[in-house]
């Protein structure tokens, strides 16, 4: 009779090997009725409140900064703040294990996280909205890096509760609506904070006024998101074994989610990080310059707007549905290999553009293709990672694939401009492009050979 480990391990694989079972695949009508379930509705909602603090503390921080006059050097030195995503592992553990007085009695040990790291961004944002950078940068630094660490906590906690809610089969759909909920708050965070502020703003130049009001409202919109905690039910991952002192306790919640996944796939492990460490490389390398890109063509504000933050961004979402129905019906190794060509090859398409020239209808469709490759491959990968997860440490191990995924291309992506300095955006993008090869044989491999024994 097989053990629960057993099983657990025989689950776990259907995600991370080619799809070998029997089983008759759903009808389109029954695989599209999916995203109308409660944990899809679930997911879409906590999606929103995972993606609404990202560009608050990034992108559109950095509008906000230099309307105010802060000087280019300044505002790149605080974008560093986005580097909490990158080590949310860290601390990944305590939200895995450890529960929180009180909270945790009344809500659940994922719940109760994911309300606490709502609140401090809901702190966070409200303290940013009363700043004022022009008198002094160190009250909204402190603020913004408080909302990335608890955008960062609810991650890990959301990743976990994600996982844990349905099994391997509805992880690709769970993941596409995540990633639906994800975007549109990204269009509210983008496009939405800059309409507020600007039908805010009482005189010329820098209002704080206006910025005041915008940042409040995206503190209440995170709203959606703890109502949607409160009125979820918990989901029951198998309990962890008692600690008996301290020692044993950290060996449960820091060195056991690693070793489990050595000893779960033993040599197989470096493939598996090998290819989560490079998987959207192409992508994260060619979004740093892109924007760049766009000015130096002549496009105007509008335009980029317009085109990318509104029209790319609905694009992203029809390619994670799309990625989401196609994982259900043909395996999810399978999208992988699709949504790390697609992306590799639409950064080509950014080539041609740069000896194009500046032509509205090119940029909507290179955008188009550009954004529905990066949501068919974004989708297929959140699944892929979510099979390769033990459901004992699920946020901690979870947490650990997130930010490996991250640290190469971004560390690469530094050097994206001194690229383009020297040889110019058309032989950039194709370098881009030519990075993706790499991943086509990795995922190739792991699909031959990523099985746990």
């Amino acid at each position: 009779m097989a053990t629960p480990q057993r099983r657990q391990r025989m689950q776990k694989s259907a995600l991370a090997m080619p799809d070998s079972s029997p089983s008759p695949r759903p009808s389109w009508q029954q695989t599209l009725r999916i995203y109308l379930e409660p944990a899809s509705l679930r997911m879409l909602a906590l999606g929103f409140a995972a993606g609404l603090p990202l560009l608050l503390v990034l992108g559109t921080l950095s509008f906000r900064l230099r309307e105010a006059g802060m000087d280019r050097s300044t505002i790149g030195y605080l974008s560093w703040v986005g580097l909490a995503y990158g080590f949310k592992w860290l601390w990944a553990p305590l939200v895995d294990r450890l529960p929180l007085p009180l909270l945790t009695r009344l809500l659940g040990r994922r719940r109760s996280w994911l309300l606490l790291a709502q609140a401090v961004v809901v702190a966070g944002l409200a303290g940013m909205a009363l700043a004022d950078p022009r008198q002094a940068l160190g009250p909204i630094v402190a603020c913004a890096l408080a909302v990335a660490l608890g955008s960062a906590t609810q991650d890990i906690a959301l990743d976990a509760f994600r996982i844990e809610s349905a099994d391997a089969r509805m992880q690709g759909a769970l993941a596409a609506a995540y990633q639906t909920g994800y975007r549109l708050a990204m269009i509210w965070a983008g496009a939405g904070v800059l309409w507020i502020a600007a039908r805010a703003q009482g005189a010329a130049g820098y209002d704080n006024g206006a910025w005041c009001t915008a940042y409040l409202v995206m503190a209440a919109s995170m709203a959606v998101g703890m109502l949607t905690v409160l009125l979820s039910p918990e989901p029951a991952p198998l309990a962890p074994a008692p600690a008996q002192n301290l020692a044993a306790w950290l060996r449960g919640a820091v060195v056991e989610p690693f070793a489990d996944f050595w000893r779960r796939y033993r040599w197989q492990a470096g493939l598996i990080l090998a290819l989560i460490a490079v998987y959207r490389i192409s992508d994260v390398v060619m979004g740093i310059m892109a924007n760049p890109f766009y000015v130096d063509l002549g496009f105007s504000k509008d335009e980029v707007a317009a085109v990318t933050k509104v029209y790319g961004v609905a694009m992203t979402l029809l390619g994670a549905f799309v990625g989401g129905a196609l994982a259900l019906r043909l395996g999810v190794m399978r999208v992988l290999m699709l949504g790390a060509v697609l992306s590799a090859g639409s950064n080509l398409l950014f080539a041609w553009l740069a000896g194009h020239g500046h032509d509205l209808r090119a940029l909507v469709a290179v955008v188009s293709a550009d954004n529905l490759a990066g949501g068919i491959a974004s989708s297929a990968f959140v699944a892929y990672l979510s099979g390769l997860t033990n459901v004992r440490y699920s946020a901690t191990q979870y947490a650990l694939f997130s930010s490996i995924m991250l640290l190469l291309p971004k560390f690469v992506a530094g050097f994206s401009g001194r690229y383009v300095d020297a040889f110019g955006y058309a032989h950039f993008f194709t370098a881009t492009a030519l990075l993706g090869l790499p991943v086509l044989l990795l995922v190739w491999l792991a699909a031959r050979f990523s099985r746990p024994e």
